[in-house]
């Protein structure tokens, strides 16, 4: 799918908010609709065509606009949303939607104080809407960013990079450095490397603390390739493993082949959490499932949609998740997994290979 074409698809959505224009303030929505990766733009998307639209930046990417955005006219203006808001009744916009979601209180006063004669209106999440479901381009960017974790994890384990005496933090830079070995522009968010009790912290950030044979060690990280996030977890064992980390993992993994069957079109997120969620709590280790099941994913490490027992919505084919289930044994270890899949008709296709069998290292 063209840039071309998703403002085509965004114009369709205009009419649900009754608005002749959209004002796109947020450089997510920004880059998806237009490829821009600059840090300062606003693009007006107009009811009548990329003719009556405008993309608006400052003056030190005008050569990067030119290259990105061919297609439509340039605004150059520091202050690129109110440049596009004062433009806006000359350019036939009457009613004009913004980005409530993502506008400030005062930044929405200075739009409609430049925007004169033009009435401002919500338009939460329109272009959000069209981002969950992913086209064939961004899948094959997932693909890559995932391929290039998977690599980067492969080649840490063969070179004896999880052992006794490394430190997490010693971990988590070999780790993001070998991603970018594989292509990556740098980790999709701070690496998670935690060891011994610390497995049992879902987001613990890494320290110096070293990692001790006969511990679980839990790593969470991604590759980010083409703007896309990659996720994945895996959680080994130094050396051999006890019996009780044999049967979390277990369980664990169980529950995360409940919630990778149940991603099919149609199905309630809610339920495709219960479906895992539901193994974990026959066990009865409910309480130590603390978050929800998993998270779409795509130019942002958290999209929609959310696989939670508070989740709304059903999923459909093409729509990139994650699922992660996860059980925390305060003070003594924990373990999650966790791949990135696509929603298919016929059943997901998984984007993460590395073996989700336990691994004692």
């Amino acid at each position: 799918m063209s840039h071309a074409s998703r403002r085509a698809a965004l114009r369709a959505l205009l009419p649900t908010v009754d608005v002749d224009a959209l004002l796109v303030t947020d450089l997510v929505n920004i880059r998806y609709l237009t490829g821009f990766t600059g840090s300062n733009a606003a693009l007006l998307v107009h009811a009548d065509g990329d003719a009556a639209s405008r993309f608006c930046t400052d003056g030190r990417y005008r050569t990067q606009a030119a290259e990105q955005v061919p297609d439509l006219e340039p605004v150059i203006d520091r202050a690129s949303a109110l440049a596009l808001a004062r433009g806006a009744a000359g350019w036939g916009v009457r009613r004009l939607g913004f980005e409530c979601d993502v506008v400030t209180v005062d930044a929405h006063a200075a739009l409609d104080e430049a925007a004169d004669g033009v009435t401002l209106l919500r338009g939460p999440g329109l272009v959000q809407r069209l981002r969950v479901v992913k086209d064939e381009a961004e899948v094959a960017a997932l693909r890559a960013a995932c391929a290039a974790a998977d690599a980067a994890l492969a080649d840490l384990l063969a070179a004896g990079g999880l052992r006794p005496g490394r430190t997490e933090r010693a971990v988590a830079l070999d780790l993001e450095n070998r991603m970018r070995e594989h292509g990556a522009a740098g980790p999709s968010f701070e690496t998670i490397v935690a060891a011994g009790a610390h497995s049992a912290v879902p987001h613990h950030r890494p320290t110096e603390t070293v990692l001790e044979a006969g511990g679980f060690v839990k790593l969470d990280f991604g590759a980010l390739v083409e703007g896309y996030h990659s996720d994945m977890t895996r959680t080994v064992v130094l050396g051999r493993a006890a019996g009780w980390q044999r049967e979390l993992y277990g369980l664990v993994a169980a529950a995360q082949a409940g919630g990778r069957a149940a991603l099919v079109p149609g199905a309630e997120v809610s339920d495709v959490d219960a479906a895992a969620r539901g193994v974990v709590e026959a066990a009865g280790r409910g309480e130590e499932f603390v978050h929800g099941l998993g998270h779409g994913v795509g130019l942002e490490i958290h999209e929609a949609p959310a696989l939670a027992k508070t989740g709304t919505g059903a999923l459909a084919a093409g729509m990139a998740v994650t699922v992660e289930p996860g059980v925390y044994l305060p003070g003594r270890g924990g373990v999650r997994i966790e791949d990135t899949l696509i929603v298919r008709d016929g059943g997901p296709e998984l984007l993460t290979c590395t073996t989700k069998e336990l691994l004692e290292v």
